[in-house]
């Protein structure tokens, strides 16, 4: 099929490439001249394992193009894929929705043929009713159907979750169009995988709503964690006992940090204002808003009540600063908020991270980065765990710190107590 992706960001790059590799005729556009001339030759803007091979194979048997020309690109494919960017809107908390309005006025002057336009991005409902209207005149009349297929990836699984779905999720009362976008998903749905044909605005609510119940988990987790750290639990054997029971599952079970990333804080915002729009009171997810908002003090609290209220020349090494392992993406990661904080007290700060420099801290004082984890961890005072990348759970912290006394701070209980008093190294987690 030729199908034409409309956005290089992670959404976009990852399921053009995805189709590519299924064998269909794919083009990838985006109005960045840098990212695309890149992409060309195979760089990619983000990091996501297992990508830029698969990037590097499909341009080579040329499934896969790369180009700025959005007109042509329209014009000579047959599904559209709008992946373009729906970020919060500062004013009212609701997804900032130009881009796919800017991408539907392009492509209404670009329907030459039947074509079936999906929206990828994470959009509120009723979306593809305003992208139907901005489409409809009497020249394409009876020439689009316009589609919700919402994508499900994680940063840092993104290729295995395209290639093993949980669900395919396909938002539409045109059997034309099912039966089309059937076919393309049917290498993928053979796998066992489910794949479910809904309204519209079903397929819509349903993003809103799985991430929203995600948040919540993790929120409903590092509440109990609270309990479990005041009552000499470990909630590490909370979660094992919670997540066994098939009803409620193990994932997003995890004590930590507040949730970040590019989805649940946009998203549960977005659903709540949705839910306000037409008076009704979503408190739950309110709650999960307001507690994660809470959360994000919890490092910083913990963080004084380790080395005392003064924090100035103190050594505070960081290892990882990304809101989660397998991923370069910054966005709501609790180390935007904690470093620049810790700068203020003028501590000195030196931070390792897998995918390397982030341009996030360059303009704060005392912040450092290392490409070894020796060098960043060197007689600091205080090492916190931040990230959960595989290269952390077995550090030997001894010859790393190179002290007499360790002090860790392990957002992610990555390590053992009993381990840790053993080897007489000040430990500190999260909720045990």
């Amino acid at each position: 099929m030729k199908i034409c992706i409309i956005g290089t960001g992670y959404v976009g790059l990852v399921s053009g490439t995805c189709f590519a590799d299924l064998g269909n005729d794919v083009i990838c556009v985006d109005k960045d001249k840098h990212k695309i001339e890149n992409l060309k030759i195979g760089k990619i803007p983000i990091f996501e394992p297992g990508l830029e091979e698969l990037i590097v194979k499909n341009l080579k048997i040329k499934t896969l193009k790369f180009s700025t020309d959005i007109n042509r690109s329209i014009k000579d494919s047959n599904i559209i894929f709008i992946c373009v960017g729906t970020p919060t809107d500062k004013k009212n908390k609701n997804a900032n929705l130009k881009y796919v309005y800017q991408v539907a006025q392009s492509i209404k002057k670009n329907i030459n043929k039947y074509k079936i336009i999906v929206t990828k991005s994470t959009v509120p409902i009723t979306t593809g009713d305003k992208i139907e209207k901005i489409l409809n005149s009497k020249k394409n009349k009876n020439k689009f159907d316009v589609v919700s297929n919402p994508e499900f990836l994680r940063e840092g699984e993104a290729i295995r979750d395209f290639c093993y779905p949980d669900r395919v999720v396909v938002g539409t009362n045109s059997k034309k169009a099912n039966k089309i976008l059937k076919s393309l998903y049917i290498p993928l749905v053979k796998k066992d995988s489910r794949y479910i044909n809904t309204s519209r605005r079903g397929a819509e609510i349903i993003k809103y709503a799985s991430n929203a119940f995600l948040a919540t988990k993790i929120s409903y987790i590092n509440e109990l964690a609270n309990l479990c750290e005041k009552t000499s639990v470990d909630v590490k054997e909370v979660s094992l006992g919670m997540g066994l029971d098939q009803r409620i599952g193990e994932r997003f079970l995890r004590a930590g940090p507040a949730y970040g990333g590019s989805c649940f804080p946009k998203d549960t915002k977005s659903l709540i204002y949705t839910a306000d729009k037409v008076k009704i009171n979503l408190s739950i997810v309110k709650s999960v808003v307001k507690f994660n908002e809470q959360r994000k003090k919890l490092p910083i609290n913990k963080i004084h009540k380790i080395l005392g209220k003064r924090l100035k020349n103190k050594k505070i090494t960081f290892l990882g600063v990304t809101f989660k392992a397998g991923t370069d993406d910054m966005r709501e990661s609790p180390s935007i908020n904690v470093i620049p904080y810790l700068s203020k007290k003028n501590a000195e700060i030196r931070y390792y991270e897998p995918t390397g420099y982030k341009d996030a801290f360059k303009k704060l004082k005392n912040v450092k980065f290392f490409d070894k984890i020796k060098d960043a961890c060197n007689l600091s005072d205080l090492i916190i765990i931040h990230t959960d990348w595989n290269e952390f759970k077995q550090l030997n912290f001894k010859k790393l710190v190179n002290k007499k006394i360790i002090k860790i701070f392990d957002m992610r209980n990555l390590y053992s107590i009993k381990k840790m008093k053993n080897n007489n190294i000040k430990y500190f987690s999260i909720g045990r």
